[in-house]
């Protein structure tokens, strides 16, 4: 079971970047899945992520900007971040709470650099 992040990248202040994040592996259930971020010397912290009622949460910094989405199967999740500043430069992960055949835990995606800067 593993998660696989993509799309991050260098963007310009206003820009946008679509980031990617799909489960795969031997799995049986998943929720929460969703995204956070974090820079040097801060805590990982919530950007967005799908409860397990199947709605969508944001953190502060992401509400009017970003916008969270799935695929049918709810095993790629989606961040289509806007108006991005340089403040949302940071490592984003990928997060999700798995069932499979090495039973229910939370797994994180490798990383992705998201740098916004002129």
């Amino acid at each position: 079971v593993q998660l696989q992040a993509s799309g991050g990248g260098l963007v310009q202040p206003g820009g946008s970047l679509r980031l990617s994040c799909a489960a795969s592996g031997s799995i049986f259930g998943l929720n929460g899945m969703g995204w956070y971020r974090q820079t040097p010397g801060k805590q990982r912290e919530l950007v967005a992520v799908f409860t397990s009622g199947g709605s969508p949460s944001y953190g502060d910094s992401a509400k009017g900007r970003f916008t969270i989405s799935r695929d049918n199967a709810k095993t790629t999740v989606y961040l289509q971040m806007n108006s991005l500043k340089p403040e949302d430069t940071a490592v984003y992960y990928c997060n999700a709470r798995i069932y499979s055949s090495l039973g229910y835990r939370s797994y994180w995606g490798q990383g992705t650099q998201v740098t916004v800067s002129s």
